[in-house]
């Protein structure tokens, strides 16, 4: 019997745990995953609170999300999954408005009449159009701006593009904002209902732990706090932290630009380097927090105020009820930023001043002395940059690298991100390992 494929996975959120969990379910092969930070799940990696696990960053999936579904009932999770209300609105002109059905936008007063029509009819048509090629050369700022008119896009759009890509807001594909709309639109009932997002008692924390030990069950080496520090040019290994680790195949699974810092230099690996570079990255910021008081009407509020500081503000116990949270609500304040914003390096308590001084301003009634936990969290790679060529740089998922490839949320455009893809993308690398092999 020939000795089994040792496969080596570079990241441990949930694309690379899903690759891991498909490999080891496949003879032949000897699976280590190394993650650079303390815990796993990336982006939807938990902290303890009030008793239990709560997202670094805002989660949930929708009806849609097919892969993640099936992980979950795979593991056994089904009847850990709550498919909760949701409710949605925009903060406009000093007040919020409620933003889920066709009814709520004809209420919709900072918009005119013609303007909200006009943003109905386009959202019914985009949810309905089934081939997104026909918007990826045109950005979604103009396309938008023909469909819906000046009114709409001062008040709803340009707000929502400028706080989602910051300077980049008028050059991103509107085949990105149709997949947004179109999964949004097919995520609720059929009988006309409203929309319902999944979540998990426990958080996905409660997903992550399963996939743990599941793969510590089948012999799956797993380490955190392993830093990788360059790929060979000639051998297949990789140096960590001073050692180097052999593999027959590796999965890189983390962003496009962190592969680029790690590959050899010189020779073939200089063009593929700038190809990776040429996918540039926002950092996100989020500020979670816990108090007795309750703040806010929507589980989703879009600030789409002019000068706003942020975002977005949730309250996750609009969508999840506070027994959860040992009767206490849960709220985020989340902002995308460029690399050299200054919030970047911002100390945490003038950021939590800075935007709990706009909250109050849009809830007088919050006392930021009645919060009982505060937490920050910054992320260097949070959000890639999809203009309209994005498509002539999606990297393949075979690298250059003899037996190395690449598997991250720049490579499922029109799609955004998301635990579905990234449960999506570990499969699909993990099939195409199990096919080399």
């Amino acid at each position: 019997m020939s000795d089994p494929k040792k496969v080596l996975i570079i990241g441990g959120g949930f694309t690379g745990l899903a690759a891991a969990y498909k490999l080891s379910q496949r003879p032949g092969f000897s699976v280590t995953l190394l993650e650079a930070g303390r815990e796993l799940g990336g982006l939807a990696a938990g902290f303890p609170m009030l008793g239990t696990s709560v997202e670094k960053a805002y989660h949930h999936i929708f009806r849609t999300d097919a892969a993640i579904l099936g992980l979950v009932d795979e593991l056994g999770l089904r009847d850990q999954l709550m498919w909760c209300d949701s409710s949605v609105g925009i903060y406009r002109d000093g007040r919020s408005y409620p933003f889920t059905s066709p009814l709520d936008l004809l209420r919709f007063k900072p918009c005119g009449l013609l303007g909200r029509l006009r943003l109905g009819l386009t959202a019914l048509y985009l949810k309905h159009t089934k081939d997104w090629r026909r918007f990826a050369g045109q950005t979604a700022h103009a396309w938008m701006a023909r469909a819906c008119g000046r009114d709409a896009m001062e008040t709803v759009w340009t707000p929502l593009l400028k706080g989602k890509f910051s300077r980049y807001y008028d050059s991103v594909s509107m085949a990105w904002l149709w997949a947004r709309i179109n999964t949004r639109g097919n995520s609720r009932s059929s009988s006309g209902a409203g929309e319902k997002l999944g979540y998990f008692r426990g958080g996905f924390a409660t997903v992550i732990n399963r996939l743990e030990a599941e793969l510590r069950r089948r012999n799956v080496r797993l380490e955190t706090g392993a830093s990788v520090e360059r790929f060979s040019a000639s051998e297949r290994n990789v140096l960590v932290q001073g050692r180097p680790v052999p593999f027959d195949y590796c999965i890189f699974a983390g962003a496009s630009s962190a592969l680029a810092s790690v590959l050899p230099p010189g020779g073939a690996f200089d063009d593929y380097a700038r190809r990776l570079r040429s996918i540039e990255y926002l950092g996100a910021i989020c500020l979670v927090f816990a108090s007795p008081q309750e703040i806010g009407d929507y589980y989703w509020l879009n600030i789409n105020e002019p000068g706003a500081p942020f975002l977005v503000f949730l309250n996750h116990t609009r969508l999840v009820d506070k027994s959860h949270y040992q009767s206490q609500h849960v709220y985020y304040i989340g902002a995308y930023v460029p690399a050299d914003s200054p919030l970047i390096s911002l100390a945490d308590e003038a950021l939590i001043q800075r935007w709990w001084g706009y909250l109050r301003q849009m809830f007088p009634q919050f006392d930021p002395a009645r919060v009982s936990e505060r937490h920050v969290f910054r992320f260097k790679a949070a959000q890639h940059i999809v203009d309209t060529r994005y498509q002539e740089r999606i990297p393949d998922h075979r690298t250059p690298l003899p037996g190395v490839f690449l598997a991250n949320f720049s490579q499922i455009f029109p799609e955004d991100r998301g635990t579905n893809w990234a449960v999506s993308e570990g499969f699909k690398v993990a099939e195409m390992v199990t096919k080399e092999a």
